[in-house]
């Protein structure tokens, strides 16, 4: 059994020494049970029935003479939160996945030797209670216990009580003491569970078949990102961990199934910070038929509902903004965005000199790998000058056709795409097309992106060759949505950053 030396960051005023010594003593208690032949390890099962939110929300009090038999008889589980030792009798708080409920523990009831081995436990140790509930003098449920049982003992001392886990770093490396000592954490992750459950019911009540698609692909596509590089030994090829399930989603619309959706994780091999960690957790949904009006619809169906539903509310804060997430969405176009905010009206500009000079003319500078053209002009406006100051939920729509790949060209505009991107408190937590279904001027985007990555941008779109080929066949009219969960969930926590809502964060090894 490995023993640890490290001092948890959390241990308040505790020196390193006073944490071995508290180590040591925990397992030479586990030492001699195992020689008593109590080991707790050894136990299997436990027979849990109730449970502690359950117990606390259905009590109904008795007459002060009722006799034991009288009370409801209880089965229970968990951890031992805290303790209160005072000589024949014991109060201790117990932990199940409900929440908390007090135990009483004498010494007449349970036994002098099981009250001896009780006084023993260790707060973290993991028991079986059988009693029964009433309340005490002092007004709390409680569970008057008639068997303890170590289940299972903790060997490592928790945080202290009134410096708990607090530091971020911690919490993230170690979540599993994270959800043990700070509880409101749970509600973090109940609702993430939540809000998947939600969008996975309001797409399946839409006829959305839901389906699994490679995370392992010969070509890195549907988004302009880095991936991550692996090797297949067998087939002796590199791979690439996919950055989008666009691609794969769209065959199978090409294939015929109308609607088809995918909750799953991607991956990208690009920055972090409270935004953004390599491995995410998308929902990417097709419907053939319809454009990116439908896709608006159904992303603001979806969130103000989970709000409404979660929450019971469509206001939230986040970010040190409150916002509204009442149906009825303002939607604006990226052209009237910039004329609002930026003061530069690029529907009165033609020329893409002209529309370079205008974006420098506002502080913008154009990328180093982009052409120098009205699109991406446009879109560099917004990006550095527009973004930023959209906190309520906004539709952004019609993008330049520049940083568009995938999405069919705007009729009455064909330097535009009718692409939308969701924006609440300057972050984007959606982006969805009409998609693109010409092949023939899909075929001519892929090569303006393969000329980009020649010329040094690692993260523009791959030639698809197969993806042509499906396209070749006859792709319907469709609409097409990306939304990121964790950002989802971000916002209705009023979490800051994607941390908070994933729970085993990508973490940089203690050793590197």
């Amino acid at each position: 059994m490995a023993q640890t030396n490290q001092t948890p960051a959390d241990a308040g005023e505790m020196t390193q020494q006073e944490y071995s010594e508290l180590v040591a003593i925990r397992r030479q208690k586990l030492a001699e049970l195992q020689q008593a032949g109590k080991d707790p390890f050894q136990i299997t099962k436990w027979p849990q029935a109730d449970f502690a939110a359950e117990v606390k929300a259905s009590f109904q009090d008795l007459p002060e003479d009722a006799a034991p038999e009288q009370h409801r008889q209880v089965c229970m589980a968990g951890r031992i939160m805290s303790k209160r030792v005072m000589g024949k009798a014991s109060f201790a708080d117990l932990r199940d996945t409900t929440g908390n409920i007090q135990m009483y523990v004498k010494r007449d009831d349970v036994g002098a030797d099981a009250y001896q081995e009780f006084k023993k436990y260790d707060i973290g140790d993991i028991v079986g209670v059988r009693g029964y509930v009433f309340r005490t003098k002092m007004g709390e449920i409680s569970v008057h216990a008639t068997q303890v049982v170590l289940l299972s003992k903790s060997l490592l001392p928790l945080p202290e009580k009134f410096h708990g886990l607090k530091d971020q770093e911690t919490r993230y490396r170690q979540r599993y003491v994270d959800l043990i000592v700070n509880p409101e954490v749970r509600r973090t992750f109940e609702v993430r569970s939540r809000f998947i459950r939600f969008m996975r019911s309001y797409l399946d009540q839409r006829d959305y078949m839901e389906v699994e698609t490679p995370v392992l692909n010969t070509i890195a596509g549907g988004a302009a990102a880095r991936p991550f590089i692996t090797h297949h030994n067998t087939l002796d090829i590199d791979m690439y961990m996919r950055i989008a399930t666009e691609l794969p989603l769209k065959r199978l619309i090409i294939g015929g199934i109308d609607r088809v959706y995918e909750i799953g994780r991607i991956f990208r091999n690009e920055g972090m910070d409270p935004k953004h960690n390599p491995e995410f957790t998308t929902v990417e949904l097709y419907q053939a038929y319809a454009d990116f009006h439908t896709m608006m619809d159904i992303a603001e169906d979806i969130l103000s509902g989970a709000a409404k539903e979660i929450l019971g509310t469509y206001q939230v804060e986040w970010l040190g903004e409150k916002v509204d997430l009442t149906p009825g969405w303002r939607r604006l176009t990226m052209v009237d965005a910039v004329r609002e905010y930026a003061g530069v009206d690029f529907g009165a500009i033609t020329d893409d000199a002209e529309a370079v000079a205008a974006a420098k003319a506002i502080g913008v500078e154009l990328a180093d790998a982009a052409e120098k053209t009205w699109g991406n002009a446009l879109y560099a406006c917004f990006d550095q000058k527009v973004e930023g100051q959209l906190v309520q939920p906004t539709f952004i729509t019609m993008y330049p056709v520049e940083v568009s790949p995938l999405t069919k060209r705007s009729p009455a505009d064909p330097r535009l795409t009718e692409r939308f991107e969701l924006f609440i408190c300057r972050s984007e937590l959606a982006n969805a097309y009409s998609e693109l279904n010409d092949p023939i001027d899909q075929r001519q985007r892929f090569e303006k992106q393969v000329e980009q990555r020649e010329r040094g941008d690692e993260e523009t779109e791959m030639m698809d060759e197969d993806f042509l080929t499906a396209m070749e066949y006859g792709m319907p009219p469709t609409g097409g949505m990306g939304m990121g969960i964790d950002r989802c969930v971000m916002l209705l926590t009023g979490s800051a950053s994607v941390r908070d809502v994933i729970l085993f964060p990508t973490m940089k090894p203690l050793d590197k």
